[in-house]
């Protein structure tokens, strides 16, 4: 990476230090899209505002978004503002899509969390903000349509605190409510801020605090220093001596506690009506961190396995994420990459450290939704897209080919349901595989398997909803005809006991036989909890233990791994029903060999055949996703829906009325789930909504199980 400017050139750090990079995230229909889009033409992205109910939202540029009004994938800009430069990823707000927001957390380095001043923390919104703190992002939360009826500023700072435990605090408190609402106090500068309407919200004027708020305004200012106090020992002396505090001293502390993620700065507005997005983008470059804020990333090198950093310094070796592939029908395949250290040239060479091989850098693109400028380089906090890339996968790490480094992971969902695809045609059939292979590298949590015995195609996914997009894309963008199956559960299987086995496998086949004898105990994985015997016997997978015992060479050695290799296999099949099985742990103690006759193959086999013989002894169960379920509902309908979820063998969680309507909490199965839309619709209406995601597997009734076993046969 020859011709860097090092990280002493003042310019260069100038550059990063105006640079954001942040995330739009929320729940459904909060209004993630909207506010994006305002930002776009605020800042001179775009010169006219797109809509996302009228379907000509920029960020929401693919046809199926356009159509529901939703958005499916996260769409990349970048704009300026202020003579900074905002990097924005505008995620989805639907569980099925959840993905989305997981890999832009992991590669940005604030959020902002839009909620709806009246549904305020939904289940999606926890999920979110779950991820944020899992990936350590700063956020700042934005209370959007404060003009609707119901809206509760209030309210949804109170929730923010309870359910989330996000320590809002807020900088800013509404002049009037629903219809009413026209303003903002800003507790910072103790400015009363009231929009023009017929300017679109860009320009406001200055007034005096309303009389009826002068005391709410005190206590909330009271309330902002004595919690960004706590954060900066120089405040705290000031705030207890009542010395005068400027506005710069308070911006600079609520900056620091933000980016430590102690607090969570609180501001409201409504983006449809334009007011309050401009105020907001001031505060998110005053709030959140640029690149040089951010701790030095941590990965490891795959010569030592030690750990390593990666300073944000365009002169350190090259280091970057490459988080999101996407299929372009005119320049093939986009590699959304966040680069961490370093610069990056295009048609420079780099090592994909996480598959080994070298590859050129063809091409590198700045993105706005799904416009592209070509760019010479790219360097440390820069987000951009890569073209020439052949081999890659969500969650690889690019880097300096002399200096490699594995960047961490990210972590995806298992899928919870599938479906069976087959070509309406024989031209369909090559088609249909290529389509599959693209949206499977592009969405690491849709997962496309072959039945070996059967031939059928399947697919899986988070929902019904990310399903039907996926067969809907495969028709548009792929020219795809295929018959599509009815939605199936993906159930798991387990064992609830424990059992002591011995497995002797031999064959005799003229010549030379095969033969392996293993004893072992088989249990759920918690039953080794208190093992007690050495920690280097145990390796652990997700869903499975294995502890090797063997000692005196009864097993040789290099049998083992074979031995654990033929019960993991085994775990695919299941026990029952042909469902793979999870949390089981194998105690493999005692067996024996033929010095002539055992083989590895052998010794698999033993495993095999052993896991199918002890498991069916080991009371087997049959595991089946739960969804945690919203519904919120008018109140005259609340009886009706609550006993269609009892019907539905749904556990009621929680049920509250507030100024929305009724809003009931419920944990219910999957497989009672599909066609849930229509039928609530014709039980309120079409006046009730919902919304559901994965909570956890739990054990199938018995009768139920026995049904699905026998189906399955």
């Amino acid at each position: 990476m020859s011709d860097v400017k090092t990280s002493t050139d003042p310019k260069v750090l100038a550059m990063m230090q105006k640079t954001r990079n942040i995330g739009i995230m929320a729940h459904i229909d909060a209004g993630k899209t909207t506010v994006t889009e305002r930002i776009l033409f605020y800042t001179g992205r775009n010169h006219r505002i797109g809509e996302t109910h009228e379907g000509t939202a920029t960020m929401d540029w693919m046809e199926q978004e356009q159509e529901r009004g939703i958005t499916i994938t996260s769409a990349a800009t970048h704009c300026i503002w202020n003579d900074h430069r905002i990097n924005i990823i505008d995620t989805p707000g639907h569980v099925d899509f959840t993905v989305e927001v997981e890999r832009s957390l992991r590669v940005l380095d604030g959020a902002v969390f839009v909620l709806c001043s009246v549904g305020a923390v939904q289940p999606q919104s926890e999920t979110v903000w779950r991820q944020a703190t899992k990936y350590k992002v700063p956020c700042m939360a934005f209370v959007n349509k404060m003009d609707r009826t119901g809206s509760d500023f209030y309210n949804v700072v109170g929730q923010l605190d309870d359910k989330l435990n996000a320590n809002p605090i807020p900088i800013q408190i509404p002049i009037g409510s629903e219809e009413n609402f026209r303003g903002v106090v800003d507790l910072i500068t103790l400015e009363a801020i009231v929009w023009d309407e017929a300017s679109l919200g860009a320009k406001y004027e200055v007034i005096d605090i309303p009389e009826d708020m002068v005391e709410d305004v005190k206590n909330y200012r009271i309330q902002m220093l004595e919690a960004i106090a706590d954060h900066d020992e120089s405040l705290m002396e000031k705030y207890l001596m009542e010395e005068e505090i400027s506005g710069e001293e308070i911006v600079a502390a609520i900056r620091k506690a933000t980016i430590a993620k102690d607090i969570t700065p609180v501001m409201c507005g409504t983006a449809l009506k334009n007011k309050g997005v401009q105020a907001m983008l001031d505060r998110v470059l005053d709030f959140m961190p640029s690149p040089l804020d951010v701790q030095a990333v941590k990965g490891i090198d795959p010569k030592t396995d030690e750990e390593v950093t990666r300073e944000a310094d365009p002169s350190a070796p090259f280091s970057a994420l490459a988080f999101k592939i996407m299929t372009d029908p005119y320049v093939g395949k986009l590699t959304f990459t966040r680069v961490y250290s370093g610069t990056l040239e295009k048609g420079s060479y780099v090592l994909n450290s996480s598959t080994g091989k070298k590859e050129r850098i063809g091409r590198l693109l700045e993105m706005h939704a799904n416009d592209k400028k070509d760019l010479d380089r790219a360097q440390a906090g820069d987000i951009v897209a890569v073209v020439g890339v052949k081999t890659v996968h969500t969650g690889d790490t690019f880097c300096d080919l002399d200096k490699p480094v594995i960047l961490e992971q990210i972590t995806f969902p298992e899928p919870v349901i599938k479906l069976a695809v087959e070509p309406k045609t024989k031209a369909d059939s090559d088609k249909l595989s290529t389509g599959l292979q693209k949206l499977a590298e592009e969405d690491p949590t849709f997962k496309v398997s072959t039945d070996e015995e059967t031939g059928q195609t399947t697919i899986a996914g988070m929902g019904e909803l990310h399903l039907e997009i996926i067969v809907d894309r495969l028709k548009r963008e792929f020219k795809v005809e295929a018959n599509v199956g009815a939605p199936q559960v993906s159930y798991r299987e387990t064992i609830s006991g424990n059992v002591t086995h011995r497995e002797t496998y031999k064959k005799q086949t003229g010549g030379r036989g095969k033969f392996a004898d293993i004893q072992f105990e088989i249990a759920p994985m918690s039953y080794f909890d208190n093992y007690e015997g050495k920690k280097d016997r145990i390796s652990q997978d997700d869903g499975f233990m294995f502890i090797n015992e063997i000692v005196g060479g009864n097993i040789p050695r290099e049998f083992i791994p074979a031995v654990e290799k033929g019960f993991k296999a085994a775990l695919e099949n299941g026990i029952q029903a042909s469902y793979s099985v999870e949390n089981v742990g194998v105690r493999l103690f005692d067996g024996s060999y033929h010095d002539v006759d055992s083989d590895q193959l052998s010794f698999e086999l033993a495993a095999k055949q052993g896991f199918r013989n002890s498991a069916k002894k080991a009371k087997p169960v049959l595991l089946e996703p739960v969804m945690k379920v919203e519904v919120t509902t008018p109140e005259e309908y609340m009886g009706d829906v609550i006993g269609d979820l009892n019907s539905r063998r749904g556990i009621i969680q929680s049920m509250n009325t507030d100024s929305t309507g009724s809003v009931v909490n419920a944990n219910v199965p999957l497989s009672e789930m599909f066609g849930y839309s229509t039928d609530l619709r014709s039980l309120t209406q079409g006046r009730a909504v919902y919304s559901m995601e994965f909570e956890e597997y739990t054990q199938v009734p018995d009768k139920l199980a026995q049904e699905i076993i026998e189906s399955q046969a």
